[in-house]
């Protein structure tokens, strides 16, 4: 399952890896949304095959991309809907290559680790099948960001129970938003936990970082999958 300590990288580790512009997302006209919605399912047995930049970078618009310059309280609206727009939730990005950081607004990825924390991205005992799935998206909430948010201030939003309802609810609509643009591209997902002390550690976050999910994305592996 990987390294056993919690070893951060290096900050001339990640530096070893340049950022990564992704191509201008471009979404085909493929199936409708009703369509997708009927195709929307967890398949667990991923190919290691890997993802074409085109189609990862349209996967991570999807999930969370800026989708119009000027949306809820003069800040660039995105297409997951987060509390009072605070946008507090991050997706990192697990490749073969290294460990990235998207950046919605310039659309690329940051470099964070120069190590494949695949491993990590997934919870202890869960990783039967899709070992070697080319991408795991890793769902990261940023507290002080959901506390200090330049949108309106919605009431409790630096009350830790409820900023704990926000940020979970705004990582769900992240990922069934990953899960759609699966379902309507041929792709397989799987949303899962993951080893959140251990990549808390490895990603260099702050304490009021949370690290929450992981969600694995590829191509379906021939055979029998493991859905629902």
């Amino acid at each position: 399952m990987g390294p056993t300590t919690s070893r951060p990288e290096s900050p001339s580790a990640a530096r070893e890896l340049a950022p990564i512009r992704l191509p201008r997302p471009s979404l085909p006209t493929g199936k409708s949304l009703a369509r997708a919605l009927q195709a929307r399912r967890t398949t667990r047995e991923i190919s290691e095959r890997p993802l074409p930049w085109r189609t990862l970078s349209n996967l991570l618009w999807a999930g969370c991309g800026v989708n119009r310059k000027l949306g809820p309280f003069r800040i660039p609206g995105r297409t997951a809907a987060s509390a009072s727009n605070s946008q507090e939730i991050d997706v990192y990005v697990a490749l073969a290559v290294g460990t990235y950081r998207y950046d919605p607004y310039r659309h690329r990825l940051e470099p964070v680790a120069a190590s494949d924390l695949r491993p990590l991205a997934i919870g202890r005992g869960q990783d039967f099948a899709g070992a070697k799935a080319p991408v795991r998206l890793i769902y990261v909430a940023d507290i002080d960001r959901l506390a200090n948010t330049r949108g309106f201030q919605e009431p409790g939003l630096r009350d830790p129970e409820v900023q704990r309802a926000y940020y979970y609810v705004d990582t769900g609509l992240i990922a069934a938003n990953v899960y759609l643009f699966a379902a309507s591209s041929g792709l397989a997902a799987w949303f899962h936990n993951c080893d959140q002390a251990e990549l808390g550690a490895r990603l260099n976050l702050r304490e009021d970082q949370r690290v929450l999910f992981g969600q694995t994305v590829g191509y379906p592996a021939s055979g029998r999958s493991l859905r629902r």
